[in-house]
């Protein structure tokens, strides 16, 4: 299977490496228009396209505050123009979305967020996100593969180690998790099989920013400090515009496939040895 990946940051080119020669890695950067985006799939002439890009803020999502547009651009009117192409062209489209559109505890009784849930999304980020969601969940031969919180074996500032190794206060909440060489392996089986619909592609299980540190510090750096502060203090102390999406996703749609990741402390204990 060859694959076109679309956006040449860190997931892109976390995946584009595992994949090999299957797959090409390009920058959104100058895809303005449909046209654009059907001279990359001619000239790569892919079995599928993985759209790995977006905004998300730099040097984090509260950049998307005051920068709207750059945000609704490529986190929407980008991932419609690329769809738009794969459809042209009958390529099958896998397109990263975020865990992010929903905040705090589902209406189902274990809290748990459902692929057919509709997002109560409340930052800039997080809206766009859920807007190319909303339009995109309704195309044939579209995939949308939502990831939480990824956590790498692989130093990089998007990996979720790195930056809570780096902060001095830290909240402690519960999440789902991506663990990223699980993520990797799930995503080239969608679009295998050309999964349509919306796709939860998160460890099973509940990882606290505590369990996370532990293992740091087993594992890394055994005297790492850091403070323990809310998510209500982490906007009171400046330290965020708005309070951050905590939630726990439910990845019926992957089971449904047959697809199945590892147990997420398990994996999370794993991966801390190989970040090691």
């Amino acid at each position: 299977m060859k694959v076109l990946v679309i956006g040449n940051g860190y997931i892109g080119n976390r995946c584009k490496n595992a994949w090999g020669e299957q797959a090409a890695v390009e920058s959104a950067r100058n895809l303005n228009t449909k046209d654009d985006a059907l001279k990359l799939l001619d000239k790569h002439q892919p079995d599928a396209v993985l759209n790995a890009s977006g905004r998300k803020g730099e040097p984090n999502v509260d950049w998307c505050e005051t920068h709207q547009m750059e945000t609704i651009i490529g986190n929407v009117k980008l991932p419609i123009l690329i769809a738009e192409a794969c459809q042209e062209r009958k390529i099958y489209l896998l397109h990263m979305g975020s865990g992010c559109i929903f905040y705090g505890r589902s209406p189902h009784p274990d809290g748990a967020w459902r692929e057919s849930d509709f997002g109560n999304p409340e930052p800039v980020y997080s809206r766009s996100k859920w807007a190319a969601d909303l339009v995109l969940s309704t195309l044939p031969n579209v995939g949308i593969a939502r990831i939480r919180m990824p956590i790498d074996s692989v130093s990089h500032p998007g990996n979720l180690i790195d930056k809570l190794a780096s902060y001095k206060k830290i909240i402690d909440v519960e999440n789902s998790v991506t663990i990223i060489d699980d993520m990797i392996a799930v995503l080239h089986t969608l679009m295998e099989m050309r999964g349509q619909g919306i796709f939860h592609v998160t460890n099973p299980g509940v990882v606290r920013h505590r369990d996370i540190m532990e293992l740091y510090k087993k594992y890394v750096q055994p005297d790492h400090e850091n403070e323990w502060i809310t998510n209500d203090e982490l906007v009171a102390q400046g330290m965020a515009t708005r309070g951050r999406s905590n939630n726990i996703l439910a990845s019926e749609n992957l089971e449904k496939l047959g697809i199945h990741m590892r147990p997420a402390l398990e994996a999370l204990e794993e991966t801390m040895k190989k970040y090691r």
